[in-house]
């Protein structure tokens, strides 16, 4: 059991500042507007040697409607319920507000510890507001400044004797099973390793099997109100995310542990991105940049789209970005329970898809509705096929014998005359599949041909929708030993050493 304290107080207070030094990592976004943070953010906090779970939430206003404020705190409020402790935070500087008082007596309600802490206290600004917090009833406040790191040793005194109730052995801090908001990808993606362990038997890989002892990574992105968490409250079965008909509810990139179908995942909820010229503010800003982090972070990335509109413009650029990232691509087509003519739908959207995304040719395609739950099976069969195909590795041998078939059907061309040899192939790494191929003139080889043999292994080799990289490398055509042979010593050289007789007669 693992100790949990939940950040809460009004909007701009400071909660993701501290939320930030407690993980160790600028996780949660930060800026001056107020109302920045909607989801609830989990995180493995560090304070000295303590070791806890801290929970980011929206800033608590006094709304009980079905706006999205009224939304949001009754996030914060299911957050307080799953806490074992409150650390309250006000403002300092600008003293104790009404909102404050009616806050403090929401939680003097609940039958949970609470640590009244007074931010931004640094100097003599906020000495008056320190002062004036006693009048809450919550206990003595605490000065700190979450900005320069003041005030965390006292903070550490007042969380030792909680988190002590709760604590647990750890064999190692770095194996604790706390979920964590971000992921650190192990340096495994340039496997040099050659061997049949990833030799393709019957379709499958071992090289694909899922790791169990980390979850698989799982970005679900696309453009504003396309669905992302509803869908991920779907497939966690929980209203864990802040949704709503309003575009752009999503500002963080907030990542849930789950286990879907038996299978550990972690799932990325992104921020919706539009077109860049439309991206003006500050904050949208560092969301689509969060976004693009997460995409980085991810191993299989969902392209959502809606059905009513689906590949405009700024989806074919989010699903070409998680191409060039080198990430397995499954693209789901969300809102499906809506369509009126689905079987006809269905047939214009592979064709759309293979004429406007033919470096994804063969990715998976699903049809889901985030609402009913329709195709959610579906979708994770195709999360865990595009892994596998993520992950597929070639042996050498049935490479060069696929070259050799590649290069009778369809010859290089030969630039003046000269021609250009492919000798040999190797599968250099996999996540996503690279291959090295050795031959002279790589400068002079179009880029028509590269595609040829791209779609040749994606064809022959079962590895739809997946990205290859495919790199020509030089290789010149003379003999590598020919300047470490001795030359032969002239007739001549032969006759004065007296081992050879010089004929001086004239040939008839």
């Amino acid at each position: 059991m693992t100790f949990t304290l939940a950040i809460i107080g009004r909007p701009n207070v400071g909660k993701s500042t501290l939320f930030n030094r407690l993980v160790g990592k600028r996780l949660a976004l930060v800026d001056d507007t107020p109302g920045v943070t909607r989801d609830l953010r989990e995180g493995a906090a560090r304070l000295g040697d303590l070791r806890f779970r801290v929970i980011d939430t929206a800033g608590l206003e006094l709304v009980t409607d079905d706006s999205l404020q009224g939304r949001m705190r009754r996030l914060t409020e299911r957050a307080i319920g799953m806490a074992d402790a409150c650390l309250f935070m006000i403002d300092a500087r600008a003293g104790v507000t009404p909102s404050d008082e009616i806050l403090a007596d929401l939680l003097r309600r609940r039958d949970v510890p609470v640590i009244l802490a007074a931010n931004k206290a640094e100097g003599r600004a906020g000495e008056a507001g320190a002062v004036e917090a006693w009048a809450l009833g919550l206990g003595e406040p605490l000065p700190l400044s979450a900005e320069h790191g003041e005030g965390m040793a006292e903070l550490h005194a007042r969380l030792a004797p909680l988190v002590d109730e709760y604590a647990l052995p750890l064999a190692d801090p770095d194996e604790s099973e706390e979920p964590e908001t971000d992921v650190d990808l192990d340096d495994d993606e340039f496997d040099e390793e050659d061997g049949n362990d990833g030799e393709i038997r019957g379709g499958k890989t071992r090289a694909g099997a899922i790791d169990p002892s980390r979850p698989l990574q799982v970005a679900v992105i696309g453009r504003p109100n396309a669905g992302k968490s509803t869908l991920i409250n779907r497939i966690i079965g929980d209203e864990r995310l802040l949704t709503g008909p309003e575009a752009g509810i999503t500002r963080d990139s907030i990542a849930l542990d789950i286990d879907w179908g038996g299978t550990r995942m972690r799932i990325f909820d992104t921020a919706g991105m539009r077109r860049k010229a439309r991206v003006q503010e500050k904050l949208e800003k560092l969301s689509v940049g969060d976004a693009l982090r997460a995409v980085k972070f991810a191993e299989v990335v969902v392209v959502l789209l809606d059905a009513a509109i689906p590949f405009e413009s700024q989806d074919l650029r989010i699903a070409d970005l998680a191409e060039r990232e080198g990430r397995a691509v499954v693209v789901a087509v969300n809102k499906w329970d809506l369509e009126p003519a689905p079987n006809q739908k269905l047939r214009d959207l592979r064709e759309a898809f293979e004429r406007l995304l033919p470096q994804l040719r063969g990715a998976p395609l699903v049809t889901v509705s985030a609402q009913t739950g329709q195709g959610i099976e579906q979708l994770r069969a195709a999360i865990l096929r595009a892994y596998d195909v993520w992950n597929r590795r070639v042996p050498t041998a049935r490479l060069n014998r696929w070259l050799a078939e590649m290069l009778a059907q369809h010859p290089p061309p030969a630039p003046q005359g000269r021609r250009i040899r492919l000798r040999y192939i190797t599968q250099a790494k996999t996540r996503p599949p690279g291959f090295v191929v050795m031959c002279n003139q790589s400068d002079k080889i179009p880029e028509s041909y590269t595609r040829y043999l791209i779609n040749g292994l994606r064809d022959d080799f079962d590895m739809p929708g997946t990205p290859i990289r495919l790199h020509l490398r030089e290789q010149g055509g003379q003999n590598p030993y020919r300047s470490r042979r001795k030359p032969g010593p002239s007739r001549l050289r032969k006759h004065l050493e007296g081992r050879r007789p010089v004929d001086r007669r004239p040939k008839r």
